[in-house]
């Protein structure tokens, strides 16, 4: 199976964004003479590479390229440490990434921290950039709505940059902040790659892990990596589902391939026949694979304590039962359970409720620092200063919000495979239907207007703009509600949206816009771009800093 996603099946032609990427990348290595590529360390330079540097100059060079940009206080720290001189800097534009057919990735891991907490909006740019080449390569959006305070800036940076005049191929672009909802993060994922992210840590569409638990024998004791992308058509099929429903769709795969087996052994087979057996066999690897997988997630979400923390997650999303949920908390501290377990429920409770009331919020903190050590001060600094988990200032407004976007659906059905399936995005935290989802279905189905009064109860302002462009290209009006023969590109294609998420996107999320766009009646095909794949573990690890 490939490594890297195959995008042939991507509504945009992605394959040139990476055929152009790698195009430029080799263009830096032909002009270099016994080049080695390696990622910059502090470590020992270490090599058995056969064509060394040494054997053709009388004192080595050193090249470093900066990606996708060069960074003038990075410079300066070269030039104090009297290091500038020795080196030839150069930079490689590489902005965007194609993760999978539907995912772009522009590769800023901290960008929300750094947003938040140092007051660097430097990565605001970046992402801006990296729309702006994709308008290079697929014309000007002409739509462009923007929720949060550092969407509309990049929205503004955006306008400001040269404008490509060509028929665009993505007819609108919506940009939604982290901030505006960081309820869903902090969630522990029910999709199948969502359970494989907050278990196992997807990193760049893979997974490493024993090689034991993938049945690998001979490698036992040491690390794998599995690759996690559309090139495994399995994968393909069952990522988006709820956990629940994965353990039957490969026990069904699984039967069948038996009966199949049974029949070949016991009548006589046509040639095609024997051919088509022969063609299910070589989808026998990815069966055992995920079987494997879905296994080791079991050994997890089979536990009292997984079960015992999802129930405690809705019941704080519920916003009813205050001291329930504090007593958890405080608990879950003294018991000095992992950190990052107490610290994600710990964001979501001050959120749900606009902050704690000073005599809880000040008790919390004093019991953190007990059990985790005065070290951890910067890290509550941190959450504080983001907003996270601070003092409350105001009566909370989640209550209304919850209930006017529907976020919490009851007894969702969290079936989704052959002819059932759930009607709603809940399916993929089997009850709760992701904040920022529901703000993407808002806007492509009947706009903002409708809910311009719940938006303001949100984090930071909102804005909808008409980029000048072709005249053809539809409005908002057409956007919101669209029947499905509206908007298609001239080859008979759906329209495309294109979502981005600034400061992160989950799996689930994800799931729950190709759910979106999958739906009978949808009149758009949903990309979404991001800083960064994340969970509520990758997110909240950004904002942990050690005194010691």
């Amino acid at each position: 199976m490939a490594q890297i996603p195959n995008l042939d099946n991507a509504p945009l032609n992605l394959t040139s964004l990476r055929d152009q990427s790698q195009k430029e990348l080799l263009n830096i290595l032909k002009n270099e003479h016994g080049v080695e590529l390696r990622y910059l360390s502090a470590d020992p330079i270490q090599t058995e590479c056969t064509k060394v540097v040494y054997l053709v100059r009388p004192q080595l060079e050193y090249f470093v390229y900066f990606v996708p940009r060069r960074a003038v206080v990075c410079e300066k720290i070269l030039e104090e440490e009297n290091f500038h001189h020795l080196l030839t800097i150069e930079e490689y534009p590489l902005y965007v990434l194609p993760v999978d057919e539907d995912v772009l990735s522009f590769e800023l891991d901290l960008a929300y921290k750094e947003c938040q907490v140092d007051g660097d909006t430097s990565s605001l740019w970046h992402i801006a950039k990296a729309i702006h080449k994709l308008e290079f390569s697929f014309g000007l959006i002409p739509n462009v709505r923007a929720k949060g305070k550092a969407s509309v800036r990049v929205a503004d940076i955006l306008n400001h940059m040269q404008h490509i005049r060509c028929m665009p191929e993505i007819n609108t672009l919506i940009l939604i902040d982290r901030e505006v909802d960081m309820i869903t993060p902090m969630l522990t994922q029910l999709t199948y790659e969502g359970l494989l992210d907050e278990f196992l840590h997807v990193n760049n569409g893979s997974v490493e892990l024993d090689a034991s638990i993938m049945g690998v024998q001979q490698q036992e004791g040491k690390k794998i990596k599995v690759p996690l992308n559309s090139s495994d058509e399995l994968f393909k099929e069952i990522r988006d589902l709820n956990f629940e429903v994965v353990g039957q769709v490969l026990r069904q795969k699984a039967t069948s391939m038996k009966q199949d087996y049974t029949e070949m052994t016991t009548t006589n087979q046509s040639v095609s026949e024997l051919k088509d057996f022969v063609k299910k066999l070589n989808s026998l690897p990815e069966i055992t694979r995920h079987i494997n997988l879905a296994q080791h997630l079991s050994t997890f979400t089979s536990k009292p304590s997984f079960l015992g923390r999802l129930d405690m997650e809705h019941t704080i999303v519920e916003a009813q039962s205050y001291d329930v949920c504090f007593e958890y908390i405080e608990e879950m501290i003294h018991k000095q359970e992992p950190l990052i377990n107490v610290l994600r429920l710990l964001i979501l409770f001050s959120i749900t409720n606009s902050g704690l009331p000073k005599k809880n919020f000040d008790y919390l903190r004093r019991e953190f620092l007990h059990s985790y050590g005065f070290e951890h001060m910067a890290t509550l600094n941190n959450l504080e200063k983001a907003g996270l988990f601070k003092k409350q200032e105001t009566k909370s407004n989640w209550f209304t919000i919850k209930r006017a976007l529907q976020l919490v659906v009851e007894d969702a059905d969290t079936s989704k495979y052959g002819n059932y399936g759930p009607n709603d995005i809940a399916y993929v935290f089997s009850g709760y239907a992701p904040l920022s989802i529901r703000l993407v279905q808002q806007a492509v189905r009947s706009g903002w207007r409708p809910i311009e009064e719940i938006l303001k109860l949100l984090p930071g302002p909102h804005s909808e703009t008409k980029r000048s462009g072709f005249a053809s290209s539809p409005s908002f009006d057409n956007l919101a509600g669209a029947p499905a023969n509206v908007d298609k590109v001239t080859d008979g294609r759906r329209s495309l949206v294109l979502v981005v998420f600034v400061g992160g996107v989950t799996f689930a999320e994800i799931s729950a816009l190709r759910f979106l766009s999958a739906q009978e009646g949808m009149a758009y095909d949903l990309i979404v771009g991001t800083t960064k794949t994340v969970g509520g573990h990758s997110l909240t690890e950004t904002f942990i800093e050690s005194l010691g």
